[in-house]
């Protein structure tokens, strides 16, 4: 307790203000005041409004009484007036914090009494959930982070009360403790203590329920029964394996009973794959596996609505059939009897817009065809020429549809080579009217892609040479084609001319075949399946065309949404003339019948198998099932094999998982038992390219091979199917000393394709088979060849089936170039548990060649075993050298040319092959 202190006023201030005597002092929280006669005297708080009024050398003091009244006190100097101020303010302070500390007192008995019964009924609510569920699950964490009580947070900053909490008994200040940690470090602590117990428990278990023993890796996903689970699995991981040993592990810890699980699969053959490997691997462990429940998305759904309406729909028998684009094609024959504006259009966009348009700038990218008379790459037309630029394509094939004579870069009648200029080749000259186009890549600014140096000024020579010699010049821009002025254009023009435009789908092609009316129908049944899906009307998809949903070339995918509707509008016409559903309409009435709560779901556990593929309508599905408290879902899949967007499925039900489902837990698989390492990088880095793929690092548990891709070389698609021959020999010679047959699988982008299958020889030490490279997931091979990997409209990859207009219909969809394409050459390179070998033909190799190629240096070796001529480009690395001839003799030349300006000199060996140096 400080020593009492008093204050009075001076001698020198008695005489200079003529204060009469007083006293003020203060003693512990008392102070006392002897002034005039009279004492008061109080709590020290009662001087809180003691105010000090300064003057030239002395102060006024003046003092508020507890009746109202105020006393002034006087003669005292301005310094010690300022030190006693100072000190009743400090002795104040002093008191109201005693004050607030014993208020705070007075509160921590409550708020400590909350978090410790809190801390005790969270830790037997931990251990009442471990024994349920063997799982703190996010769901858990967070009913139990909402109830953490706050009263306490405010408290422990404060010194005094740390002290009276560290005065409390030990139970007191372990639950304090408890509470202090943030719940979700606590519930992660729990389940990793848990999953290393039981990795060491439940051994025996992992060891024995499938044919080998469990990895770690996927022990522990068996283990976790969080709230949402994802998986993300390698090739050849064994997830099949880790969704038996889930369910088994399950039902042995007695986590949930058997009928309260349900595993979805895609097809009937996976469900039918995961009923017959539950049964073989649990039932010898006594586990009641027949009572599991495993079903494809379509039979569950029908079973919903059936519960749920009283009523099982109908599917289309022409869609649960698979005839669903025979059934389609029917109605566009339909529509093109009576309908001139559909057939017109129909073929129209089949012969001539059947390609997009790429990035622009990029037209003359990844060609696809050499023209062996000129030297140049370039795009095949279907009147059999090889132009520059994709947007030529679109031209010429355009002037072919509607029968008008062209002819390709015929040098200009006029000489106009001179020491600056070579010979003018305009783009196009039609003979008919003598009359000359060109296709200005000009965007619609009028401005040419900017690495385009020099362009304009080419341009403005070109339209000046017409200008003086009086030569009539059409003209095109990029831009043009986007918005289809262009062709209006053209066919203003050319009537002036007194040209009949003849469009003729029924023309002899000389060229590059048009795309076949099952190849168009199979996109648009894509399209209807996404949409759907997505639920979105046409209003939907044309507002998705107005923002450009799919690129610029606006004039082709409004041509596709016109043809679409009227598709779509019979196709709904025929279910409800057949009183009938589709698979889209059974998901979403199966998710609205979960949503309504029409349906009220018995399972607890839902296991989902190859989610990769899930489309929207099944997430709907699916986050139906679990979305009441309790509810787990552990899905199962690999973003890098998803391959079935024709389908419905959508990537980013994969890589958003957490949008659709919550808070997720991911887990991975990367150990593979298939591919041998180096085969795994190589097919790892590809399809990582990509950005939206999920990350994963892929490890072989098997011995590596030196050499896991090949690249073979053929001169022309001829000479194919011997290659393969050759190669299938290649790999029968080195399996004579073989104990057992090995498989090789020829994986063909198109069923087309397997008649690059030649006669199987050697049966007794090899077995060959084809499959198309969708029908091959999940299936795996000692060797694999791809044949024909070619750059073409219909090669590798499919400039058709990766068509960008299903964005419009994806409104989270994928836009990296070729990513479905990219995804589906993943899955072949990872069917080979040794080696890929790679056919493709020279001057149209694959972009996908050129990539492995360049990045993974791999030669590109003839069929007959020597190195092909075709090396990759110094200057660019994005094309191969081929031979040119100049007007110094041969020398070899960038495939990317004039992109690419790259030459060198070619001389002749002593065996008369040219070679370069």
């Amino acid at each position: 307790m400080p020593l009492p202190q008093s204050w009075r006023p001076s001698i020198w201030g008695k005489l200079f203000t003529s204060a009469k005597p007083w006293r003020l002092s203060i003693e512990g929280d008392q102070f006392r005041l002897d002034a005039d006669g009279q004492v008061m005297s109080d709590g020290i708080i009662q001087l809180e409004k003691l105010s000090v009024d300064r003057g030239i050398f002395w102060a006024s003091v003046q003092i508020e009484s507890a009746g109202g009244a105020s006393i002034v006190l006087d003669g005292i100097s301005n310094t010690t007036a300022k030190r006693m101020h100072r000190t009743i303010a400090a002795a104040i302070a002093d008191i109201r914090h005693q004050q607030h500390i014993a208020n705070l007192i007075g509160r921590f008995g409550p708020a400590v009494n909350a978090v410790t019964e809190w801390a005790t009924a969270t830790k037997t609510a931990c251990i009442r959930q471990m024994g349920a569920r063997g799982w703190l699950t996010s769901e858990f964490v967070e009913l139990v982070a909402t109830s953490r009580p706050r009263d306490l947070e405010s408290l422990l900053g404060v010194p005094e009360i740390g002290q009276h909490l560290a005065r409390q008994p030990r139970k007191v200040q372990d639950a304090v403790a408890f509470w202090k940690r943030p719940f979700p470090d606590v519930a992660d602590s729990i389940n990793s203590k848990h999953t290393a117990k039981e990795l060491i428990d439940s051994r025996t278990f992992f060891d024995k329920v499938e044919k080998s023993p469990l990895t770690q890796e996927q022990a522990e996903a068996v283990i976790c029964f969080d709230s949402r689970v994802l998986l993300v699995a390698a090739a050849g991981s064994g997830k099949t394996s880790t969704m038996v040993a889930k369910a088994g592990y399950a039902l042995k810890k007695g986590y949930f009973p058997a009928e309260r699980m349900l595993l979805l699969a895609f097809n009937a053959d996976a469900a039918a794959e995961l009923r017959e490997r539950i049964k073989a691997r649990l039932e010898p462990l006594g586990l009641p596996a027949d009572r599991i429940v495993a079903k494809t998305f379509h039979a569950f759904g029908l079973e919903v609505i059936g519960i749920a309406a009283g009523r099982r729909p109908s599917l289309a028998p022409w869609v649960e059939t698979g005839r669903d684009v025979e059934a389609l094609l029917e109605m566009v024959d339909e529509l093109k009897d009576s309908d001139p504006e559909f057939r017109t259009s129909w073929d129209m966009f089949r012969l001539v817009f059947g390609q997009d348009l790429p990035e622009f700038g990029a037209e003359t990218d990844d060609p696809e065809a050499w023209d062996r008379s000129s030297g140049h790459d370039g795009f095949w037309t279907l009147n059999n020429e090889v132009v520059r630029s994709r947007g030529e394509v679109i031209i010429a094939n355009w002037l072919f549809y509607n029968g008008i004579r062209y002819e390709y870069e015929k040098p200009y009648k006029f000489d106009t080579a001179d020491s600056a200029h070579r010979q003018y080749l305009p783009d196009f000259h039609l003979p008919d009217v003598d009359t000359y186009l060109e296709h200005w890549a000009l965007d619609a600014r009028g401005e040419p892609p900017p690495a385009f140096t020099g362009y304009k000024i080419a341009m403005e020579w070109k339209k000046r040479i017409h200008t003086q010699m009086g030569t009539h010049l059409l003209e095109t821009t990029t831009a043009g084609l986007w918005s289809g002025e262009a062709f209006r254009y053209l066919e203003q023009e050319l009537t002036k001319l007194w040209i009949i435009l003849d469009p003729n789908p029924d023309r002899e092609v000389p060229g590059r075949k048009p795309i076949e009316n099952p190849r168009l129908a199979n996109t648009i049944r894509s399209f209807l399946t996404h949409a759907k899906s997505n639920r979105l009307s046409m209003a939907d998809l044309r507002k998705r065309l107005e923002e450009n949903g799919a690129g610029r070339f606006r004039y082709r995918h409004e041509m596709f949404l016109n043809l679409f509707e009227k598709l779509w509008q019979r196709w709904e016409e025929r279910l409800k003339a057949e009183s009938c559903i589709d698979f889209e309409d059974m998901l979403n009435m199966a998710a609205n019948c979960l949503e309504q709560n029409l349906w009220n779901s018995p399972y607890e556990l839902v296991m989902v198998d190859e989610f990769q593929d899930a489309s929207q309508a099944r997430v709907r599905l699916i986050s139906g099932l679990v979305r009441k408290p309790g509810r787990c879902l552990f899905a199962v899949g690999d973003d890098w094999q998803s391959i079935n967007r024709f389908a419905g499925a959508d990537l980013s039900a994969m890589t958003n998982f957490g949008d659709s489902f919550g808070k997720v837990v991911t887990l991975k698989l990367e150990t593979t038992f298939r591919c041998p390492q180096s085969l795994c990088d190589i097919s790892s880095r590809f399809v990582q390219k990509n950005p939206k793929q999920l990350r994963k690092s892929v490890q072989s548990a098997r011995a590596d091979v030196s050499v896991p891709v090949r690249i073979v070389s053929v001169s022309e698609e001829s000479k194919i199917r011997s290659a393969v021959e050759a190669l299938i020999e290649e790999i029968a010679a080195e399996c004579r000393d073989s104990e057992r047959k090995s498989k090789i699988y020829i994986l063909g982008r198109y069923r087309k394709d397997k008649a690059y299958l030649p006669p199987t020889k050697n049966t007794r030490l090899i077995e060959v088979e084809f499959f198309t490279m969708h029908s091959s997931k999940g299936l795996e091979a000692d060797h694999v060849i791809i044949p024909r990997i070619t750059s073409e409209t219909l090669g590798f990859p499919s400039r058709v089936m990766d068509d960008p207009v299903l964005q419009i219909a994806m409104p989270s969809g994928d836009t990296y170039g070729f990513a479905e394409e990219r995804r589906l050459f993943y899955v072949a390179l990872t069917r080979a548990r040794k080696t890929v070998t790679l056919v493709t033909v020279a001057r149209k190799e694959s972009a996908f060649v050129m990539e492995l190629a360049r990045e993974h240096q791999i030669k590109v070796i003839n069929a007959d075993g020597s190195k092909s001529i075709n090396e990759i480009c110094p200057g660019c690395g994005n094309g191969f050298l081929v031979e040119r001839k100049g007007p110094y003799g041969p020398f070899l030349g960038c495939s990317n040319f004039p992109k690419c300006k790259h030459r060198r000199k070619a001389a002749v060996s002593e065996a008369g092959r040219r070679h370069s140096h």
